[in-house]
């Protein structure tokens, strides 16, 4: 990659969307908000904020659909709450924007019509943001369990 001329920086460990601590979960199931509210994800996050404005940063994901990648569902909230323009990468190399890709997880959870009108996040209470729960919803669905591999925040290298 040096020779390519692309900088590299693991931040698995801050950013990642898994945890060892129990925690994280709730039902076995990893929560993103969780995660965002412990010192390690922000210090990461700053790391990312400190990145030269000049030059794009990727944050690098295996997954094929954004929605089911934590990096939209974790660390692209709270890099768009700065200011920060994201950009998803969708598997036909298209580029979808965060807040497009929050519209297609509104629909996709159901929530969208809830967004319409108002007060309410979609599941019946009301004063919510439908955002956040539609993320709650999607984490619940594709979120790390206490069950999957222990935390492996290695870089790997080839």
């Amino acid at each position: 990659m040096r020779r390519a001329g692309i900088a590299y920086e693991f931040l698995g460990r801050e950013l990642g969307g898994r945890s060892d601590d129990p925690a994280d979960y709730a039902e076995g199931r990893i929560r993103y908000d969780r995660l965002a509210a412990k010192p390690a994800f922000k210090i990461g996050l700053e790391r990312v904020l400190r990145c030269p404005p000049n030059e794009r940063t990727a944050l690098l994901c295996a997954e094929k659909e954004p929605l089911d990648c934590h990096r939209t569902l974790l660390v692209a909230p709270a890099l768009a709450d700065r200011g920060i323009r994201v950009q998803h990468i969708l598997a036909d190399g298209t580029l979808e924007s965060h807040d497009q890709a929050m519209d297609r997880l509104l629909e996709t959870t159901g929530l969208k019509q809830a967004s319409l009108f108002g007060s309410t996040d979609g599941s019946g209470r009301d004063g919510g943001d439908p955002i956040a729960e539609a993320i709650r919803l999607r984490a619940c669905e594709v979120g790390h369990t206490l069950t999957d591999r222990p935390n492996q925040y290695e870089p790997r290298h080839s």
